[in-house]
């Protein structure tokens, strides 16, 4: 099969620069780490938000919502942002921005005020991980990219695995504050730890592009440029696709395995935290992988393990059976989201910033979408058919990507 790098592009300014050090993307790191965290600690919460303030699952899953299309939606300027006042900096400011917002949260007096703090929570933290993509894109030529993305994942892989477990840990025993207070202490730290290292780094990787005329016209200019290239297009709609297939189910698999087999939240949250296993096994293999399957084989099999790890998880005769299901799913996720990562740090290299923000903006929306859905498809078929949609949905993604890619190829 092919590697990918028989398809990569002409070298660019990230080949001949000095290499940055590891203590740089570590830190990048610690921050996707808070981010998962954020994004995932409420589903697990989600039966215990419905229950303290007396509104059904589906209106308590707009915590998750609001999130996603805030996140989403700020994009739009994180990018250009990062571009003029350099990503990494960017990076920082959003993570501190994070403490503030999740301390927020955690003193909101009601359902409708954390609602509104979590959309606040999302738009801070839209400037972490796709600038921190971006910046990764600008710093580590394309043959090396992969490996270092999936690196820098662990971050966020093991952030979502923590965010899940505390958010059932707390449903259960703490109460649902206590995870917004600890979010605010880690972003606190890791604000701290990433000014420091940016004073450090070298001039390559301290870059910026400021613009000229109205911020406005600027950012719709950059858009502009993304969505003329035909890749990009492809990639932008892929990336959508899947977040509505996976993570709309996903925000509901605590709850199925709460209903279907007695679990509880804090149980059903463990169970789930092997999602996040699964993409530590891909992004401590990913340069096997990739050598070995290519662009074109790791979408098709991660669309192919994801699909049949969630139809697992559907029908389960047991909760065990969910063990295996959940560590599929993350593996098969990591394996066709990083390809379209790759493919994102590159479908517009003189405007990667906001090529990335796009390519986020997509999956967040997508997610808001796919929670949406699916919260309506439970309320009509209940939580297995609606999981079982989403395998269906996740290996026509993969697999549709994966042909366009081989095309590319070709």
């Amino acid at each position: 099969m092919q590697s990918p790098t028989s398809t990569a592009p002409p070298s660019t300014a990230a080949d001949a620069a000095p290499s940055v050090s590891t203590l740089s993307i570590a830190a990048l790191a610690l921050g996707a780490f808070g981010s998962g965290m954020s994004l995932r600690v409420n589903d697990a919460l989600l039966p215990r938000l419905a229950g303290e303030f007396a509104i059904p699952l589906a209106q308590a899953a707009q915590v998750v919502s609001v999130f996603a299309i805030a996140y989403g939606l700020a994009q739009l300027f994180f990018g250009p942002l990062g571009d003029r006042y350099g990503k990494y900096r960017v990076v920082a400011w959003g993570c501190a921005a994070c403490a503030l917002a999740a301390m927020l949260c955690g003193l909101a007096p009601g359902f409708t005020a954390l609602r509104a703090l979590r959309a606040l929570a999302g738009v801070t933290a839209a400037a972490i991980i796709p600038l921190s993509m971006a910046w990764i894109g600008d710093v580590v030529p394309y043959e090396n990219r992969q490996p270092v993305l999936a690196r820098f994942l662990i971050g966020q892989i093991l952030g979502l695995s923590a965010g899940v477990w505390l958010g059932g840990i707390a449903a259960d025993h703490l109460g649902w504050r206590v995870p917004y207070f600890i979010l605010a202490l880690l972003f606190s730290a890791v604000a701290v730890v990433l000014f420091m290292v940016e004073r450090g780094l070298p001039a390559h990787a301290r870059t910026r592009r400021p613009g000229s005329g109205s911020a406005l016209a600027r950012i719709a200019g950059d858009f502009r440029h993304v969505l003329a290239q035909r890749w990009a297009r492809v990639v932008l709609v892929s990336v959508f696709l899947e977040a509505v297939a996976l993570y709309g189910p996903f925000a509901f698999i605590a709850a199925h395995l709460h209903e279907r087999f007695g679990l509880t939240l804090s149980a059903a949250g463990s169970v789930l935290m092997l999602f996040g296993m699964g993409g530590f096994v891909f992004a401590l293999g990913a340069g096997r992988l990739v050598a070995r399957l290519g662009e074109v084989g790791l979408a098709r099999w991660g669309g192919a393990t994801m699909a049949a790890s969630m139809a697992l998880v559907a029908f389960a005769p047991h909760w065990l059976w969910a063990l295996p299901g959940c560590l599929g799913m993350g593996l098969g996720f990591y394996m066709l989201h990083n390809t379209l990562q790759v493919n994102a740090t590159q479908m517009a290299p003189q405007r990667r910033g906001p090529a990335v923000s796009a390519f986020a903006s997509l999956f967040f929306l997508g997610q808001s979408a796919g929670v949406v859905l699916a919260g309506w498809l439970m309320a009509r078929w209940g939580s297995t058919a609606t999981i079982a949609l989403g395998a269906a949905g996740v290996l026509a993604v993969a697999w549709g990507f994966g042909a366009l890619r081989a095309g590319r190829e070709g």
